[in-house]
């Protein structure tokens, strides 16, 4: 005997409680109605049935069916979701239809064509849909909600195979098995997801005689709950992406009433969510106008606005933008930035900078790798500069290594554990240059920071300062360099008073000095001053036998740049490389290796030609020699004019090879790009369409 639990004890559950208590195959257990004075409660305390408000307590695995009369949608679902699968759920409508058909069984086998017409407003009143077959699996009762739900009219229906009417049917299946299936999900053939019952219909005897099907429409419910889903994972992520923000926000409505603030605008104003939330847009202002006001007035975004906020007045920034949906105005999103905490970042800044600036030198003279006469004559003389307090002048083409001296000098020297400044003089303003060389007192000029600062002599006090691209400082700058070296003093900018310094000099320079003295574009006594050590570093082309080993110290360097596990380089590969110039020496050679290795399969271990970009020798056989070129010179012309001719046809060449590229021109020739500019000038090459 099986368990039977009704959830229902209104007029229909009292009417099936009346019905299974007159079976011997069901034994109803227990009662449930939330109205412990409902029909169906009565009878079952007359009964000796157990009674409750709650299914919850009673459900149990001693229940084999649970009933469900309630006519409640949350309550079928609750119970579909909460019962094992052995327990089976019969709806109210079903459980209905049963005491129908067992109560009237002996007119249905009679007349199993017909309905009554007590049976049709039954079937057409309840709001899930039924289908009847008979034994044979053809249609005999169609009801309106079926129909509804099909699109099939009834009088279509009624007499036809249940799957001509609906093709996913499982209802001929029902008959073969005889078993039941409960709370199935189906998708009708016009898209509606359906849940359905299926229930053989069998005699006492055990005689088969149909089949029926009671099914609910649930494509709106589903459509529902994922649009509930959607919102909640897009409201969740949004509240997440609000409240993570370091930034203060708030947002307020149409009439200007807070509705959302996150934590951090809690933290900069001190106000609550009660304090806020529902209250006008006024209500953190401590100076100012709101601007969330005049933003829902003109429907145009604020930025920059400098306002005071909170009980403390904190000085912020604000930029509100309206929120507009559709084209109508739905409130105002506010972010308030803290100028306390942009103030520490500035300050953070300059620290940051100020650090780097002072890092120590990086490479030592273990670091650098000659093997020629001339790389070998240039590495002893900076290891005997770097024992001596003398001003170095490191000279050589772009890309040669000069800076890589200059490390190598200081940590060679006794004041290795103090700062090293490296200042790029071509890549400062002329504007800017001396009042970071030499810095600047207090309102030397509009922007000075409030007691002054401390240039780049002062901060290498004790230490080195290495000067790249010597050659580029404006006379004034000379000027009070020579001050620095005759007399080891600065005087700030805007300021009178010297300030001894005790600092180790070591320039660079690519350009010819000497040919600047004769312009006048360089002090022959800053000359004098600087070449006191001068170290000639050799160009690649002059010792192409270090190649390999270079590629093999800059193979390592990328590798660890790029995590790339590049070996080395073909012997193929190698003599293409030792057959160029290498017009921007080590600097170009680390360019091609680098960009070779970028493009290299994760694969290969090992650089190949096809890797490497065109390399044209300097003289290919194609074209004439230097010396071929200018076999006949002009008796009657000076050297400085036939080499100035020279030098403006090779500038004029290159950058027709480069589309006019003035930077790579500049890198390409082992010039400034202020130099450059100032070649094209004097030679006029600014109107050959290399624009």
């Amino acid at each position: 005997m099986q368990n039977v639990m009704i959830v229902g004890a209104g007029k229909g559950g009292t009417a099936i409680l009346n019905l299974l208590n007159e079976t011997e195959v069901l034994n109803v257990q227990v009662v449930i109605d939330r109205n412990l004075d409902a029909p169906g409660i009565i009878v079952a305390h007359r009964e000796g049935i157990q009674t409750g408000t709650h299914w919850k307590p009673f459900l149990n695995e001693n229940i084999d069916i649970i009933i469900e009369v309630t006519g409640d949608e949350h309550v079928f679902q609750e119970l579909r979701n909460t019962k094992n699968k052995k327990t089976v759920l019969i709806p109210g409508s079903v459980a209905f239809l049963l005491a129908k058909l067992l109560e009237e069984k002996e007119e249905l086998i009679v007349k199993h064509q017909n309905a009554s017409y007590q049976q049709e407003l039954i079937f057409n009143a309840t709001n899930d849909g039924m289908l009847v077959i008979d034994a044979k699996g053809y249609v005999i009762l169609f009801n309106s909600t079926a129909e509804e739900m099909t699109g099939v009219p009834r009088d279509q229906a009624i007499g036809k195979y249940v799957v001509e009417v609906i093709p996913q049917s499982r209802l001929p299946l029902i008959l073969a098995t005889r078993k039941v299936e409960t709370n199935q999900e189906m998708i009708l053939g016009n898209g509606r997801k359906i849940i359905t019952t299926r229930i053989p219909i069998i005699e006492e005897n055990g005689t088969l005689i149909g089949a029926f099907a009671v099914f609910k429409d649930i494509t709106e419910v589903v459509n529902l709950a994922e649009e509930i889903t959607n919102l909640k994972e897009i409201q969740t992520m949004l509240q997440a992406i609000i409240h993570s923000s370091d930034d203060a926000i708030s947002v307020v409505d149409e009439n200007g009433r807070g509705i959302l603030i996150n934590p951090a605008y809690t933290r900069l104003t001190g106000l609550t969510q009660e304090q806020v939330i529902g209250h006008p847009a006024t209500a953190d202002i401590s100076e100012g106008d709101s601007m969330h006001m005049k933003v829902l007035q003109t429907r145009r975004a604020v930025r920059g606005v400098p306002m005071r906020v909170g009980a403390n007045k904190r000085e912020v920034i604000v930029n509100v933008a309206p929120i507009i949906v559709d084209g109508k105005l739905k409130g105002s999103v506010g972010v308030i930035h803290d100028m306390s905490e942009i103030m520490t970042l500035n300050r953070e800044l300059s620290r940051a900078r100020q650090i780097i600036r002072t890092l120590e030198a990086k490479y030592t003279f273990e670091d650098i790798i000659g093997s020629s006469e001339e790389m070998k004559l240039a590495i002893e003389q900076a290891k005997l500069g770097a024992k001596t307090p003398a001003t170095v002048l490191l000279r050589g083409e772009s890309g040669t290594g000069k800076e890589l001296f200059a490390h190598a000098i200081h940590n060679a020297s006794d004041r290795k554990y103090n700062k090293f400044i490296r200042v790029n003089c071509a890549a400062i303003s002329e504007s800017l240059l001396e009042s970071e060389l030499f810095g600047y007192e207090e309102g030397a000029f509009s922007g000075a920071k409030r007691g002054g600062k401390r240039g780049f002599f002062e901060e290498a006090h004790n230490g080195s300062i290495f000067l790249d691209e010597i050659g580029e400082l404006s006379a004034n700058t000379q000027a009070k360099l020579l001050r620095v070296l005759q007399e080891n003093e600065i005087i700030r900018v805007g300021g009178t008073k010297p300030i001894p310094i005790n600092v180790r000099i070591i320039a660079a320079t690519h350009v010819n000095l000497e040919k600047g003295i004769a312009k006048g574009s360089f002090r022959e006594d800053l000359y004098y001053r600087l070449n006191r050590m001068p170290i000639h570093i050799p160009p690649l082309r002059n010792r192409k036998e270090e190649i390999p080993v270079l590629c093999e110290m800059l193979i390592q360097k990328i590798n660890r740049d790029y995590g790339r596990n590049v070996e080395g380089v073909t012997q193929t590969a190698l003599l293409k490389l030792m057959n160029y110039d290498w017009p921007g020496n080590v600097r170009e050679l680390e360019n091609i290796l680098g960009r070779a290795m970028i493009f290299m399969n994760y694969y290969e271990t090992l650089i190949n030609v096809h890797h490497l970009p065109e390399l044209r020798p300097k003289n290919p056989g194609n074209e004439p020699s230097l010396d071929n070129k200018y076999e006949s010179i002009q008796q009657d012309r000076t050297l400085t004019s036939m080499v100035e001719e020279y030098e403006a046809e090779i500038i004029s060449q290159t950058l027709h090879r480069l589309n006019g590229n003035k930077t790579a021109t500049a890198k390409t020739l082992g010039l400034s790009v202020r130099n450059l500019y100032y070649k094209l000038e004097k030679y006029k090459l600014e109107n050959n369409g290399m624009q």
